[in-house]
């Protein structure tokens, strides 16, 4: 009786132990893009592929119905935070009218590796790897420019590229926009320390008073607990909960495995210990004052991640062919999430406009 019971046991374990590990390695993937009637579409692409750029391997989701459409390249935002886990959510809409490519930049999500130095998350390799990306993807679907949306973090890192290589974008778009920091670290500071006062949150209050405004005497650790103030006062997500998505991705999502998740919170900690003190004095009036394509800058009127006023001083004096500042009324920190339905009409607007004229 006893053995039968052992036995039982240990088959049990077996079992959970093979669940598991089946959860952690179990391949991932991307659903095929079908039809109403539930028939895969012939000139779709939907592929999650792994490929190497600057001699690191790195992941990428492609989508669209058909791939014969002009690309759009995502740069994600933190450093550290990707999307691929949920970018189908809310890029529907735009996979019926571009290729949507979304990347797990180096050190972030699946392309996080055990053995990265900080020398491999400098700045300008991630320049290098944008770009060599971009020129994969206009080989893979013989495209002669391609669009390119940057983020946050990614903006920054969207902006340093097309100033170094124009020749590869129809146009930048930008969401999020940085563009000076220590400017944008006083306005976000004063914003929340402003809320805490009208709202009489003692507790904001007192954190907030402990740190005391930019510059911090312990930048990492500061910085965070002041966006956690940002969050709660809506400075940064009003009608969007990306890190729920995320995690809900991470957990259910045929893109990205379990294993992938513990990829991505160690790369989330490791890509900000080693990128945010290279972008700290980011001041892009001084270092990218003129970019050689059109540019559209999606800002959010509550967004005080990245305060839309600094944004909106640097597209004021910005040198390009054209340019357009485009509000979103509703949204903080992820207009093209929070305001999904405009963000598609500014991308197609974009996409009419510049097709029409190009040489």
């Amino acid at each position: 009786m006893m053995g039968a019971l052992q036995n039982k046991r240990s088959v049990l374990l077996l079992s959970i132990f093979a669940l598991v590990l089946l959860l952690f390695i179990f391949p991932s993937w991307t659903p095929e893009i079908r039809d109403e009637n539930g028939n895969a579409l012939s000139n779709s692409v939907a592929t999650l592929e792994e490929i190497t750029l600057g001699g690191i391997k790195q992941s990428i989701l492609v989508r669209g119905t058909d791939r014969n459409n002009p690309i759009i390249l995502f740069l994600h935002g933190g450093p550290g935070y990707p999307q691929i886990a949920y970018a189908r959510k809310y890029q529907q809409e735009l996979e019926k009218d571009f290729v949507v490519v979304n990347w797990d930049q180096r050190g972030s999500g699946k392309s996080y590796h055990w053995n990265m130095s900080d020398e491999d998350l400098q700045v300008g390799n991630l320049i290098a790897d944008t770009a060599e990306l971009t020129k994969y993807l206009q080989q893979k679907f013989n495209q002669p420019k391609i669009f390119i949306v940057g983020h946050s973090w990614g903006s920054l890192l969207a902006t340093r590229t097309v100033q170094k290589h124009p020749e590869l974008y129809y146009a930048y778009i930008g969401v999020g926009q940085v563009a000076n920091s220590p400017l944008s670290e006083q306005l976000s500071y004063q914003f929340v320390r402003d809320e805490a006062q009208k709202q009489h949150n003692e507790q904001a209050i007192r954190e907030l008073d402990m740190i005391g405004p930019p510059p911090y005497k312990n930048p990492r650790k500061d910085a965070t607990l002041e966006r956690k103030w940002v969050t709660t006062f809506g400075g940064s997500e009003r009608k969007s909960h990306t890190y729920q998505d995320l995690i809900k991705g991470v957990l259910l999502a045929p893109e990205y495995t379990w294993l992938d998740g513990v990829r991505l919170a160690m790369g989330d900690s490791y890509s900000r210990n080693a990128i945010l003190p290279q972008t700290q004095q980011t001041n892009l009036l001084e270092t990218v004052p003129e970019l050689g394509v059109p540019v559209y800058l999606c800002m959010g009127r509550y967004d005080y991640m990245t305060p839309s006023a600094v944004a909106y001083s640097y597209y004021e004096k910005l040198i390009a062919p054209e340019k357009h500042f485009i509000w979103f009324e509703e949204s903080a920190h992820f207009p093209h999430f929070e305001e999904r339905e405009k963000f598609h009409a500014v991308m197609l607007e974009a996409k009419k406009h510049i097709l029409a004229v190009r040489p």
